[in-house]
Parts: structure tokens; C-alpha cells; sequence
């Protein structure tokens, strides 16, 4: 007689959370934090409804939670742009690295998410903001933190344009125009 494993939670509560969990989050990246509720979640999770609940005490910390999952997704690929970027070759590199991305369906409507999520919700505006905050800072090292915001609000614009449309932008228009945003001659501190 062989053994089985449990459903999720049955003895291993731990494992029950974590399945709330990520469905919370696939159902926020294919069809939108709007869509969340504790009914929609206990059936992707295959567990009890009382179970999302127990484990989370509102729709609100369950969307907070996922969020911050997805955040943490967004972190993980920034950590490894940061260890390939080499001086001479940013634009290639972050290019290919941005493309790859934007090829990614769930990367892009994981940002999105997040995104359309701070826009209602101010404390969530943090988990949003980190992904354009930290590419600053990685680029600036590189760049001056001009040209890294620059570079990182064009990023933010091909991502939106990824998540409207069926395919994103080839990678020799991404790193044509980080490029240009990297050759640049603007001063933005000189407007008159």
C-alpha cells in the first residue's frame, strides 16, 4: 500500500498558504487584480473557501500578499541584470535583458498589475515603484542618474506597449534607443 500525499493543508498548512497564494497570483496576472476574490482563489488553489481566510483576513491582504510575491518576481530579474551589466556594453545588455522580459506574457501583466494596482491603492505605490527605482540606481552606476531615469521611464513605456499589444518591441529598437538615451547630450537641470 502505498502512501499519498496530502491535499494542500491537510497536514501541511504551510503548504495550504502557499497554494493561496500563488493562485492569488496567477489570478491577478490573467485577469487582473479586479478579478481576486477569496470564492475565485479557494477553486484555482483547491482548497476550502473558509481556507483563504484563515490564512489571509481580507481580499485586501490576500491582493497585498500576491502583489508582493510578484514584487519579489520583479526583484530576482533585477538582480540579474545588475550581475551581467558590463561598462561599454549597457545598452546591449540591458536590451537583450528588457526584451527577454517583455516576451515574458506573465512578467509583463505581473508589472502591469502591479502598476494599475498602486494607481488605486497609495500603499501599494511602493511595491509598484520598485522595479523603476532599483533600475535607476543599477543604471546609474553606469550611466549618471540623468540618463538611467531616462532610460528606465522609456523601459516603463515598452512595457505598457508590450502588455497592449501581441508582440513588444524587437530588441534592436529597444537597444537602439537606450542607445540614443545613453548618447544623449541633454541636461534636464538646464530648462528654461
Amino acid at each position: 500500500m502505498g502512501s499519498t500525499s496530502p491535499a494542500p493543508g491537510k497536514r501541511d498548512p504551510e503548504g495550504r498558504r502557499r497554494a493561496i497564494l500563488h493562485a492569488a497570483t496567477e489570478i491577478i496576472v490573467t485577469k487582473g487584480p479586479a478579478a481576486l476574490t477569496h470564492r475565485a482563489v479557494a477553486s484555482l488553489a483547491g482548497v476550502a473557501l473558509g481556507s483563504t481566510t484563515q490564512y489571509f483576513a481580507s481580499i485586501d491582504e490576500l491582493r497585498e500578499a500576491a502583489l508582493a510575491d510578484l514584487a519579489q518576481e520583479i526583484d530576482q530579474s533585477l538582480a540579474e541584470l545588475e550581475a551581467s551589466l558590463e561598462p561599454g556594453r549597457v545598452a546591449e545588455i540591458l536590451a537583450a535583458n528588457v526584451h527577454g522580459f517583455l516576451l515574458d506574457r506573465r512578467a509583463v501583466h505581473a508589472d502591469m498589475a502591479l502598476m494599475a494596482s498602486a494607481m488605486t491603492e497609495p500603499r501599494l505605490r511602493e511595491l509598484a515603484l520598485r522595479w523603476t527605482d532599483r533600475l535607476i540606481e543599477i543604471l546609474a552606476v553606469h550611466l549618471g542618474e540623468e540618463r538611467a531615469t531616462a532610460i528606465a521611464l522609456y523601459t516603463d513605456g515598452a512595457t505598457m506597449h508590450a502588455g497592449l499589444h501581441d508582440a513588444p518591441l524587437g530588441e534592436a529598437v529597444l537597444r537602439a534607443a537606450i542607445q540614443a538615451l545613453i548618447d544623449s547630450d541633454f541636461n534636464p537641470r538646464s530648462e528654461k
